[in-house]
């Protein structure tokens, strides 16, 4: 039979962003319910945090801020109230340590994450919030009331406010699949489709550099994206050819840019740099010497440093002529075009783009459309690249929204 949970705040979504607008509201004094449809919370926090468990950042703000785009001043609202240190503070105050990595990237002492969502979840519990796990939302009833699917049948939860925290579009298999989508579009929610983000590309190899050199990794390299409205700055970094075309945190950090040119113009050109610390005087002088009875291969190997994947992706794009031509060479070696031609599926992106977009919320995050319901997380539409800006910003806007909660709450007793 159906069963009515009344409760003051309910939370839709056990990740960062959920959790900490639990944690926040609580704090204010308020009842408050938290529902996960798997079967544990966390799930994806903990997957993220396998290879070594990258909180936040360590790059001072305003240069912070500008990683979100176009929505850096609204994620910069959200910071104002819990940023980077407060992120690092906030886990202190769970008895773990951090440090910030080479890269600036900020890393709990012991690299893991499960530690650290253990002992949240401990705090949560103890301070009273109630979880209900294998609760998958389905929408509201006539009267209102919070629908859910559990094993034992439909149930349903009056509540006060709610926020929901339910993942953008990626990683589906841990709960994020973005079926709210119509739920929220239903009820007049402006809604922007997602999209993937922090994505691989699928590029046209030959039969031989994608059976020959998929997994290979590209570094140092540095990449920009050219296009009709111009060149993006060159980056620096990492990035992997894979069987279909190329991924890595590189290629993350333009992902943004590169998806948007592809929707305007069905394809994107990646323009790499293979040897970023040669100059093109220096490798035009150097390619144009007498390699004698050598290879191709070897004359690149000592007179441009190159092998391997990299030679490969020169004869890739370059034809015979081209490639013995050294000016030629020396140019394709500091600009060689990549042409991509769609992102891959967001099943296999690390995050999504779009969601409920923010014009459709006050600033407490509550939605304008549905008085009482407040939005948090990677729902939402913003995007950053990776290197812990993403949870960042998810635990901003949990805060915010957890506050804003309250805060609804509250009044309305008044």
């Amino acid at each position: 039979m159906p069963s009515s949970r009344p409760s003051n705040l309910i939370i839709i979504g056990g990740g960062p962003a959920g959790l900490m607008a639990a944690e926040t509201a609580r704090a204010q004094g308020i009842e408050v319910d938290l529902y996960e449809a798997k079967g544990s919370v966390g799930r994806k926090f903990l997957i993220a945090g396998k290879g070594g468990m990258n909180l936040t950042h360590g790059e001072p703000r305003p240069a912070f801020d500008q990683r979100y785009g176009q929505r850096a001043r609204e994620v910069g609202a959200w910071l104002d109230d819990f940023d980077a240190e407060a992120l690092r503070d906030w886990a202190h105050g769970l008895g773990v340590a951090t440090f910030v990595g080479s890269s600036g990237r900020v890393f709990p002492s012991d690299l893991k994450a499960a530690p650290l969502l253990r002992g949240w979840v401990h705090r949560l519990r103890e301070s009273g919030v109630r979880f209900h796990v294998h609760h998958r939302w389905l929408g509201w009833r006539d009267d209102g009331a919070w629908r859910f699917a559990t094993a034992e049948g439909e149930c349903f939860v009056h509540a006060g406010a709610a926020v929901l925290a339910l993942g953008g579009g990626s990683w589906p298999q841990l709960g994020s699949d973005g079926a709210w989508q119509t739920l929220l579009a239903e009820r007049g929610v402006d809604v922007a489709p997602l999209q993937p983000a922090n994505c691989g590309f699928d590029i046209d190899w030959s039969t031989f550099l994608s059976s020959h050199h998929a997994g290979a990794p590209l570094k140092p390299v540095a990449a920009r994206l050219h296009d009709a409205c111009g060149r993006t700055p060159m980056l620096q970094g990492e990035c992997v050819i894979t069987q279909t075309g190329i991924e890595g945190s590189l290629i993350y950090a333009l992902s943004a840019s590169l998806r948007d040119a592809i929707a305007r113009q069905g394809h994107a050109v990646l323009e790499l740099d293979l040897a970023p610390d040669r100059t093109l005087d220096r490798l035009r002088h150097d390619l144009a010497k007498p390699r004698g009875s050598r290879t191709l291969s070897e004359h690149l190997r000592r007179q441009a440093g190159l092998a391997g994947v990299k030679t490969a992706l020169l004869h890739e794009v370059l034809d015979s002529a081209q490639r013995h031509d050294p000016d030629v060479l020396a140019h394709a070696i500091k600009c060689l075009p990549l042409r991509l031609q769609r992102p891959r599926p967001m099943a296999e992106a690390i995050s999504s783009a779009g969601g409920v977009r923010l014009e459709a919320l006050h600033d407490s995050l509550m939605l304008t459309a549905l008085p009482g319901v407040f939005c948090a997380g990677e729902m939402l539409d913003w995007e950053a690249p990776t290197g812990g800006y993403l949870l960042t910003a998810c635990f901003a806007s949990g805060y915010r929204a957890g506050l804003g909660a309250a805060a609804w709450l509250k009044r309305r007793l008044e």
